[in-house]
């Protein structure tokens, strides 16, 4: 392990969506992700990933060792076609433990809550992939979140929701025609007109958006659709942090993934204490 971060050392947080399991993209995926280097990534759409193969592939990338306190597969709920999109947390701060929420009632994948050894108090990771459906689905699961977390805890102690939340947040800078230009895409999962419901929710419960809070770079969408000849700018990527750790964030950048997924990786940096 290069490279440590507990107690004195920085922290770096990526998640990035690797579309339908990496498939023949698994080699630009580890590229980049070696060349990052993250402390704790979060990856979705892990689909086909039980046998653990391509989980021990990107630990070696970060040079660690693929076992328990390291890597950790939540298995989420299967969809009507059967696939099961896996959220995979790969972390350098030892595993304490991993629990995964994936009940059909309240979550559209999976959401992988891990406690971090860090030295000292533990830092609590959600790992998170919304459903891509419709906002209101999306809701329901951010209100599941709260459910999961005390708030007096919250307030004093260091969280960080990290994944794509298949949500739109008002503080990026669409255009003023989104409303008009995501109809004649027929884009629908976001509502017409666009929604932010789910992050204005997770920010009213305290959650910080370390991307607009200290953006690293004027790059702010991490996936660019096209269709029906409209070209959109989104972003559904996150790293949110609690008060307490973002006092110490030091700046969060998207990171352009290329051709490895149709998502770009978003970073988020903190200081020691």
């Amino acid at each position: 392990m290069p490279r440590s971060s507990l107690p004195g050392m920085p922290l770096k947080v990526m998640t990035l969506n690797i579309l339908m399991g990496g498939e023949e993209r698994m080699p630009l995926l580890l590229a980049l992700i070696a060349r990052e280097n993250p402390d704790v990534l979060v990856l979705q759409e892990c689909l086909g990933w039980e046998d653990g193969e391509r989980l021990r592939q990107v630990a070696a990338a970060l040079n660690l060792p693929a076992t328990d306190a390291h890597v950790r597969l939540g298995t989420a709920r299967p969809r009507p076609s059967g696939s099961r999109y896996h959220v995979a947390v790969v972390s350098r701060l030892p595993l304490r433990s991993a629990r995964a929420h994936a009940n059909a009632h309240f979550i559209g994948h999976c959401l992988l809550e891990c406690e971090l050894e860090t030295g000292a108090e533990p830092l609590t990771l959600f790992a998170a992939h919304f459903d891509s459906h419709h906002e209101a689905l999306r809701f329901v699961e951010a209100r599941y979140l709260r459910s999961l977390i005390e708030p007096a805890a919250f307030g004093a102690l260091d969280f960080i929701l990290a994944g794509d939340l298949n949500s739109l947040s008002r503080a990026d800078p669409y255009p003023v025609d989104l409303a008009d230009r995501v109809r004649r895409a027929r884009v629908d999962k976001y509502g017409h007109p666009p929604r932010f419901d789910v992050i204005d929710d997770l920010e009213a419960f305290g959650w910080l958006d370390t991307l607009r809070l200290k953006p690293g770079s004027p790059q702010w969408a991490t996936a660019r659709r096209q269709r029906e000849g409209e070209v959109i700018d989104f972003r559904t990527d996150y790293v949110f942090a609690s008060p307490s750790l973002a006092r110490r964030l030091i700046a969060a950048q998207v990171i352009d993934a290329g051709t490895a997924s149709d998502h770009h990786a978003l970073t988020a940096s903190f200081s020691d204490a």
